[in-house]
């Protein structure tokens, strides 16, 4: 045990080898400080737009992860495609380059479907039947083209190789349409609820803090008197209020130090009153 003087003067005792505690007005302040921030940030977080933007954030993701994994794995069927279109050409004969060119035909046709999907299903705009037709047609031609040579050759496990990722593809072609659609929906519900929380929030306050607002001087354009306070008291007074500094710095938001003479002159005003009836 050790003796450390504080800031008065006074030794205070602390156990040998820890430091002194910190003073409690400044884990108070420090308090404060952290009850203000947390309050700011659940009043931004609640925020129409707050939550709209961090359902935005989730269907961006998602439409990065669906674009990834179409593009991987339309460029896995390239090489099949190719193959099959190339028909035992000779290597880098004017046939076989050609063949190179049959894959990416389909590949960005259905990627120009799918990216002009994505904005209408954003804005909720129905397509045509041609556009699922084409859809379903790069679809199927890209896995015919793919798993010909698998079929041809009676492999079972060609074909379950080369089938994956262009039923992968039209799997995730149809789903990510959905998906949009519903996120597109979790954006507008998102934004409605968190409005709809936000109004009740603000009529949930009790009308009678308004009321009092109302009675109370206003300070615009001329000097609000004592017996300005004094008339704004009176009105508020009731036979059940109990008179005190507290209570009338609350009716009629004076200062401190005015509000002991106002309760005092009320005081007088009520007994007075109630001596005449």
């Amino acid at each position: 045990m050790m003796l450390t003087p504080n800031s008065r003067g006074v030794g205070r005792v602390v156990a040998s080898g820890r430091p002194p505690a910190a003073p409690i007005d400044d884990q108070a302040s420090r308090l404060a400080r952290e009850a203000v921030e947390a309050a700011e940030m659940r009043a931004h977080q609640s925020r129409p737009d707050v939550v709209a933007l961090r359902v935005e954030r989730v269907r961006a993701q998602v439409d990065r992860l669906c674009w990834s994994g179409i593009v991987l794995g339309l460029a896995f069927t390239m090489t099949n495609v190719q193959g099959f279109a190339a028909a035992g050409s000779v290597a880098w004969s004017l046939p076989w380059l050609a063949a190179w060119l049959l894959d990416p035909t389909v590949s960005l046709v259905l990627l120009a479907i799918l990216r002009a999907e994505q904005v209408t299903a954003r804005y909720r705009v129905c397509t045509g039947p041609w556009v699922r037709r084409a859809k379903w047609f790069t679809l199927a031609a890209t896995y015919v083209m793919n798993t010909w040579a698998s079929f041809a050759a009676g492999s079972w496990s060609g074909i379950v190789l080369h089938s994956v990722p262009p039923l992968v593809v039209f799997v995730a072609a149809e789903a990510v349409t959905d998906l949009r659609d519903k996120l597109t929906e979790a954006v507008s519900a998102a934004f409605t609820e968190a409005g709809e929380r936000t109004s009740v929030t603000v009529a949930a306050v009790p009308a009678r803090v308004h009321e009092r607002n109302a009675q109370r001087p206003r300070r615009g354009g001329q000097r609000t008197t004592f017996a300005d306070y004094l008339a704004v008291a009176v009105d508020a007074w009731t036979p059940e209020v109990v008179v005190s500094p507290l209570w009338v710095r609350e009716v009629t938001g004076c200062s401190r130090g005015l509000s002991s003479r106002l309760a005092a002159e009320l005081g007088k005003t009520v007994v007075d009153g109630g001596d005449e009836s």
